[in-house]
């Protein structure tokens, strides 16, 4: 599985992780709803179960996923300031390039 963290979005992150006192919570990222062919997804800190893979990031940061989940396998985090400040995660080798 894959996740790419961009810039903006790991300049973001990761003082919310330096500061995060329990060590073992990683980043999730999540299916907050599916319909079709594609997700809408969200992020919060959580602890890795067994029915989860933890992604290494060229970004320095791990990702927690939902083991053998199609639509989590190539998303991408980003944040953006424009319209809208926050977190957007899309997956473009799925066909999902943003909220609709």
């Amino acid at each position: 599985m894959k996740v790419k963290i961009t810039r903006n979005a790991a300049k973001q992150l990761k003082p919310i992780l330096d500061q995060e006192e329990d060590k073992e919570l990683k980043l999730r990222a999540y299916i907050t709803h599916a319909h079709g062919d594609h997700a809408h997804y969200g992020l919060a800190l959580d602890k890795p179960t067994e029915d989860d893979v933890v992604i290494s990031t060229d970004k320095e940061i791990d990702v927690v996923l939902k083991k053998d989940d199609p639509l989590l396998d190539g998303i991408t985090i980003d944040y953006l300031y424009l319209p809208q400040e926050g977190f957007v995660i899309t997956n473009p080798s799925k066909g999902n390039h943003g909220d609709h």
